[in-house]
């Protein structure tokens, strides 16, 4: 392979806040057979992408965060002309690994380690540390606007790298709806583009016999089907997306991220998850993500034989 007839590469670029996992992510890559470097330069960006076309990998993850401060805010524009450059044949993935700051102090304090922003000289460590936090998230806004955002606030490590390992299959599409199921008691999905509240809806959980099953179990669904609150919501909703899914593709969306919310994230927001996730696979890639149901896969939605 020369340099003059570089081979197409497969870049992942992992970002984000520090704390929010980004070396659980990096490791998730390389089991899949990427090859993984931490805490790259940008300005060795160019040099490194060419190095390993001509050379050696065709599926490389970089890990960038504000350790590398002074060189993040000309990130963006070398990505875009990486994309750019039909010689490169880079096809790129951006994701921005998201917690709530309260998340990320818990974090830090657990591990005892100091945040790359923080000054070892402030007597009251904990404001230190928090102002590190917001500081690093005005560093990394332009970023964060160009990725998929992960919100690893409420997730094990073994889900981040479940999701991480399931998003790879969606980097061939142009555009990826990613449907979400929460519960509003456990907050607001960080990585939400769109949030819809179903609370208002007839609630299984008071159903003694439906109460301990979930949203994708059968007995529920007939009973959310039956419904017709149920039915109104998901055609509004499908409405909705259908409708402004073609203007976000022409915006240059790679994901966009629905999420509903129930109050125990159990029941009405999983069926609807289901549902819209069937309904839009025949249209789109699409990804399904239950938050609170214990041992949740991150999986491709098949295309249906009809929608329902």
């Amino acid at each position: 392979m020369s340099a003059q007839n570089p081979q197409a590469i497969q870049l992942v670029l992992i970002t984000g806040m520090s704390g929010s996992g980004k070396s659980v992510a990096l490791t998730a890559l390389e089991d899949v057979g990427f090859y993984c470097v931490d805490n790259l330069p940008p300005e060795l960006l160019e040099a490194f992408i060419t190095l390993e076309q001509t050379h050696r990998a065709n599926k490389v993850a970089i890990a960038m965060d504000v350790r590398s401060a002074a060189s993040l805010p000309g990130l963006p524009q070398r990505l875009a002309l990486l994309q750019e450059d039909p010689g490169r044949q880079v096809l790129l993935t951006t994701v921005f690994l998201d917690a709530t700051t309260d998340t990320l102090v818990r974090r830090f304090s657990e591990t005892r380690r100091m945040h790359p922003l923080s000054l070892k000289t402030v007597n009251d460590q904990h404001r230190a540390l928090t102002d590190a936090i917001e500081h690093e998230r005005e560093l990394l806004a332009e970023l964060r606007e160009q990725a998929l955002v992960l919100d690893t606030s409420l997730i094990r490590p073994s889900q981040l790298r479940s999701q991480i390992k399931d998003l790879l299959g969606a980097t061939q599409a142009p555009l990826t709806l990613v449907f979400e199921s929460f519960a509003f008691k456990r907050g607001i999905p960080m990585d939400a583009d769109f949030v819809f509240d179903v609370r208002m809806l007839p609630n299984p959980h008071y159903e003694p016999e439906l109460k301990p099953l979930t949203g994708r179990d059968g007995p529920v669904a007939a009973y959310l089907d039956a419904q017709p609150e149920v039915a109104r919501m998901r055609d509004q909703i499908a409405s909705f997306l259908r409708h402004w899914m073609p203007q976000m593709l022409q915006d240059h969306r790679s994901y966009v991220t629905v999420a509903i919310g129930c109050t125990g994230g159990q029941h009405r927001s999983v069926f609807l998850v289901e549902q819209l996730a069937r309904a839009f696979a025949a249209e789109w890639s699409t990804r399904v993500r239950h938050r609170e149901v214990e041992g949740w896969p991150v999986r491709t939605t098949q295309p249906p034989s009809t929608h329902p």
